[in-house]
């Protein structure tokens, strides 16, 4: 007999693979009911997963947030994207504020080559938005750009945490987020032919889905050991 736990694992990519296989790559079946159901399931899921096998607060609060955003972001009109980026800012900032407390207690940011690296990587191309995205943006330019410094600063968090046993999923997970952002924007704001709309919805949804679970099991592991 599954468990709650067992089920909610089988539920999550069950309906992440059929919002990719149906739904992701056509507009009118991304905006459909059904798609958005699939959609929100698939993270509300992983949501659920983190409360019932006791993920951080925060780590969970940022995946329901995050289902909350996937749901707004499936219907149609302004108000519903504005309230989907509002949602999945929230989570990127729970999500930073969650890697900024772990990392306080397992000793402090890590500044060594590599994270500044990373840093000055993550600096650019946030940079690099002002001049391929932002003019694009319209109307939208003032909230596209305080998402983008939303997202930085919570790959920035993760770029610095302190070596520790889930520090390697979560870095591939925030940078699945952040490249699934950056397709999305692609999507929105910069491609106009419909295939080429649809190639980035069939990238961008599986680098977001497998991002949050990379977050969670991350997390998870990374919250473990060492207990702080």
């Amino acid at each position: 007999m599954f468990s709650v736990f067992g089920l909610l694992l089988l539920v999550a990519p069950l309906a992440a693979l059929i919002y990719l296989i149906g739904f992701a790559a056509r507009a009118e079946g991304r905006h459909s009911w059904t798609g958005t159901c699939m959609k929100t399931l698939s993270t509300a899921a992983l949501a659920l997963t983190g409360l019932s096998g006791g993920a951080p607060g925060l780590i969970t609060l940022g995946l329901a947030l995050g289902a909350m955003g996937d749901f707004a972001l499936s219907r149609p009109g302004k108000p519903a994207f504005l309230a989907g980026m509002g949602a999945f800012a929230a989570g990127h900032l729970a999500y930073a504020l969650a890697f900024w407390q772990r990392g306080a207690v397992l000793g402090g940011p890590d500044l060594g080559p590599g994270p500044v690296v990373a840093l000055a990587v993550l600096v650019l191309l946030l940079i690099s938005t002002e001049f391929w995205l932002a003019p694009r943006t319209g109307a939208l330019r003032g909230p596209v750009r305080g998402y983008g410094l939303v997202i930085g600063v919570m790959a920035a968090s993760v770029a610095l945490l302190p070596a520790n046993p889930g520090d390697t999923p979560l870095t591939l997970g925030a940078a699945l987020f952040l490249a699934s952002d950056v397709l999305l924007a692609l999507r929105l704001f910069v491609a106009t032919a419909p295939t080429t709309q649809g190639a980035l919805s069939l990238a961008l949804w599986p680098a977001y889905w497998l991002g949050q679970v990379l977050i969670l099991f991350g997390a998870a592991l990374y919250w473990t050991f060492p207990k702080g």
